[in-house]
């Protein structure tokens, strides 16, 4: 069985759903350690803004990850499986052995 031609906006859908979950994953990375940075700035005296600008740096991370990186995993997955249309044509699909 040879794969000649995938279609890009299915591939597009697929691969911005996986990067929107991995988008959760590091944004909640980035949330905790920001919100360890806000604790740790907040026992300073010498900036109080600083614990605050943390704190909501990590809260918004939550949300604009997962939105960066589906919008990004989206629209490149398009591209590359719309590349691998024309390529195939060219050179041929793969191949893919199937029981």
């Amino acid at each position: 069985m040879v794969i000649k031609r995938v279609a890009p906006l299915s591939v597009a859908k697929i691969a911005g759903t996986l990067y929107a979950a991995i988008g959760v994953l590091a944004g909640a990375l980035v949330s905790l350690m920001a919100m360890a940075g806000a604790f740790a700035a907040g026992q300073s005296s010498d900036n109080p803004m600083a614990g605050l600008f943390a704190f909501v740096l990590g809260g918004g991370a939550i949300v604009i990850m997962p939105i960066f990186y589906g919008c990004l995993g989206f629209i490149g997955s398009l591209i590359l499986a719309s590349l691998y249309n024309v390529v195939a044509g060219a050179v041929g699909g793969v191949q893919v052995e199937v029981e």
